[in-house]
């Protein structure tokens, strides 16, 4: 709603509620009131007409001459409201009256005495008023002439009274309103021009020592104790002239978030201590996720809350379950949750991946709900949820939850601290509203996230598709211009963050020429130097299109064979989940396809495929990533696909081919890649020729371009960005809390009523706080 009109109808309503009451209450009684006046008319008119008429009638009586009387009452009740008129000899007689006296109306109506009036009602003739008034001759009273009057024009009059009441009301509420909304516009204006003018830093004002209106004076220090800070905000979000380094981050911290307490919380921990027979070895899983908050983290010096699930992961932590990270150069501390098996089959293989990521991901596999995962699930995140309190340090940290796993965490961490800023990014995509409605706990998890200050996703696509899936499912304000919901009371912001990698990578830190790596790789695969490669690195997992890479390559050998012999396609498969039977039955048919392609393409040692299972450290993954032609990915349905950005950040060379699957978050900021459809063999293997084929010119000059993008928007932009918005929402908070206390300090000292909203717009959040 426009904020001048919101202004308006907060006086414009009310006062048009109280005209409305008041008309509602006034008719009955203007109604009783004009009857009133009505009748006291008629018994005038009624003693009138007796008055006058009484010597020709009683004369007639007299004579008997009742023709004569019924002449003269047709000539008197010719008027209209005179409906009938009739004349009593006595209370026993019949009545000698008009052709229209109503037959119920008789001379037992007009008993003896100084007369009166009865209202009286009629069938036909509606209602009534029925006036006696004696008549004498010389002080002895002769009869009684009755007099009755018809009503109907009271009801006429009457409406016509409601009318013009009404109409006088809807005037004065116009010109109420009118005068209302006037004052109460020129009182804004010139509240907000003292509030701009100190925010500002008005010349005029400093010069004269003026603070601005009188009624802003006890906030006057208070903003202008904020502007720097306010200043500070918008210059850090000028991302164009900032180099986006771990150096970058932290300056972040220390001015925006200065001695704020940050956590992160993940299902996944960073590092993983394995015991391999009486050594502990360290392991670092081959996730998207670590691959970009690590790095963060490095630079954030926070605490990372995470599953240990490690085998020698107890062995190293102390009392308090904790560790520091990485080793050997601590940079933060990692906390670890414990599981027993069942709440991990039930949390992790059974909600979290049977459930919620078929659910996510378009790769036709059904999902599969059970309430005992459900229960599993909530338990795990509430005991995510107490670390993240236990962890904390003050009472409004930062927190960084991380991916579908802990959906829940953002409101059980609300609920105990409800000044936290919490950060909730979902890494995989968003499905449709439909296919979100047939999770069973969809309401549940959409208030679990909706605790969330920011919710982050990685494309606008899938910013859509929650919001819409909140407007489906919840009763919550939605406001599409901003990507803001409101729900329980608590605004959350939906917004894109598109994740990306570390500029310069870990592994590629200390990594040999490329050509020294294609050489190596060659002689540790037992290829000729000058083999073709090309690589392939993912999860063994249905969404990445595996067996639909490996039908490109098969593709490509049967429309270009010759290629057989002369390209081979290294795929590094890392294990997972196969503790679940859809993984499972996945591994068997790569293998089993892997194994086929072979079988008619394999010549002289020189393999079609080869297919690598096992865990690879990020240092081995680079070095394939040098040594290859191409790097391929073809995944079914992706939030970003980390790989594709990977390879072209490995490649300082300026060299190599990506070929890239439509479905990923990744195809929209990397056009420059060879973009197919990974269902579409014959293009995917056409591509993969055409990859080959490419000259040197073209592959540098699209690489090139595909690392100009990721170095500027690697993952400490990233990062930094959320980092930002939350630093902002904070600020606001401080601003909106320090002002709205002055605010209350000068509406007790009669400062105008319209003071509380400006600071509530001044904040930029949409609502007040």
């Amino acid at each position: 709603m426009n904020p001048g009109v919101a202004r308006s109808a907060r006086f414009v309503l009310p006062l048009l509620l109280v005209l409305s009451a008041l008309v509602l209450a006034a008719a009955p009684l203007v109604e009783r009131v004009t009857l009133r006046w009505f009748v006291k008319d008629l018994d005038l008119r009624a003693t009138l007409i007796a008055n006058t008429i009484e010597r020709p009638l009683l004369a007639l009586a007299m004579r008997g001459d009742t023709a004569g009387m019924r002449a003269m009452f047709a000539r008197i009740t010719e008027d209209e409201r005179l409906y009938a008129i009739a004349y009593c000899a006595s209370p026993w007689s019949s009545p000698i009256g008009s052709s229209t006296l109503p037959p119920r109306i008789g001379c037992a109506d007009a008993p003896s005495g100084s007369g009166g009036s009865r209202h009286l009602v009629d069938a036909a003739a509606g209602p009534l008023l029925a006036s006696v008034r004696p008549l004498t001759s010389d002080g002895t009273l002769d009869g009684r002439l009755l007099l009755v009057h018809d009503l109907g024009f009271v009801s006429r009059r009457s409406a016509e009274m409601r009318r013009y009441l009404r109409w006088f009301f809807v005037g004065l509420a116009v010109t109420m309103s009118a005068v209302s909304v006037l004052v109460t516009e020129l009182s804004w204006r010139g509240w907000v021009h003292g509030i701009r003018a100190m925010l500002r830093g008005d010349g005029r004002l400093r010069r004269s020592g003026d603070l601005g209106p009188r009624e802003l004076r006890p906030i006057a220090d208070d903003l202008r104790a904020l502007i720097s800070d306010l200043e500070a905000a918008h210059r850090m979000r000028d991302d164009e002239q900032l180099a986006w380094t771990p150096e970058t981050l932290r300056g972040i911290l220390n001015r925006e978030l200065r001695g704020d307490d940050v956590i992160v919380v993940s299902n996944r921990e960073p590092f993983i201590h394995v015991r391999e027979g009486q050594d502990v070895v360290i392991q670092r899983p081959a996730s998207g996720l670590v691959t970009a908050v690590e790095p963060i983290m490095r630079a954030c010096s926070g605490t990372w809350i995470a599953h240990g699930s490690g085998s020698a992961d107890r062995d190293v932590v102390d009392a308090a379950d904790r560790v520091a990270a990485p080793v050997p150069d601590p940079g933060y501390q990692l906390r670890r949750i414990w599981m027993s098996a069942e709440e991990e089959r039930g949390y992790y293989y059974g909600f979290a991946n049977e459930g919620l990521w078929p659910l996510c991901h378009i790769a036709h596999v059904r999902p599969t709900f059970r309430s005992a995962d459900w229960q599993q699930y909530e338990r795990v995140n509430r005991r995510f949820a107490d670390a993240v309190v236990e962890e904390s340090r003050t009472s409004d940290p930062v927190v960084l939850v991380q991916d579908y796993h802990l959906a829940l965490v953002p409101r059980m961490v609300r609920e105990r601290l409800p000044a936290a800023t919490i950060i909730t990014f979902w890494h995989i995509p968003w499905p449709n509203p439909e296919a979100f409605a047939i999770c069973p706990w969809r309401e549940q998890l959409l208030d679990g996230l909706l605790g969330s200050s920011i919710l982050g996703f990685h494309t606008r696509f899938h910013c859509n598709n929650f919001v819409d899936t909140v407007d489906r499912q919840l009763e919550a304000r939605v406001d599409r211009e901003t990507f803001g919901v409101t729900y329980r009371g608590q605004r959350t912001l939906v917004k894109r963050y598109p994740i990306s990698v570390e500029w310069e990578s870990a592994g590629a830190r200390g990594a040999p020429p490329a050509d020294e790596a294609r050489v190596r790789v060659r002689t540790r695969l037992g290829l000729p130097r000058e083999q073709a490669l090309g690589v392939g690195v993912d999860r063994l997992d249905y969404t990445k299109g595996i067996e639909e890479r490996f039908r490109a390559v098969e593709r490509l050998f049967e429309l270009f064979p010759e290629w057989i012999g002369r390209f081979t396609f290294v795929q590094i498969a890392a294990p997972t989940r196969a503790s679940i039977e859809e993984y499972q039955t996945y591994d068997h048919r790569v293998r089993a396809l892997a194994a086929r392609i072979n079988g008619r393409f394999a010549r002289e040692g020189r393999p079609a495929i080869i297919l690598m299972v096992k865990h690879h450290e990020p240092s081995e993954v680079n070095e394939y990533y040098r040594a290859a032609e191409l790097c391929f990915v073809s995944s079914l349905h992706d939030g970003m696909n980390l790989v594709a950005k990977e390879f072209v950040a490995a490649r300082d060379d300026e060299d190599g081919v990506l070929v890239l699957s439509q479905f990923t978050g990744a195809a929209r900021e990397l056009p420059e890649a060879l973009v197919v459809n990974p269902y579409d063999a014959d293009q995917c293997g056409a591509a993969l020729h055409v990859a080959l084929e490419m000259p040197a010119e073209a592959r540098r000059a699209r690489m090139r371009l595909m690392r100009g993008l990721v170095q500027e928007f690697n993952v400490f932009r990233w990062a930094g960005r959320m980092l930002l918005d939350a630093a902002a929402i904070r600020t606001r908070g401080r601003f909106a809390a320090r002002s709205l206390h002055a605010v209350t300090h000068t509406r007790a000292s009669d400062a105008p009523d319209t003071q509380g909203e400006p600071i509530a717009a001044l904040t930029g959040d949409g609502h007040a706080r």
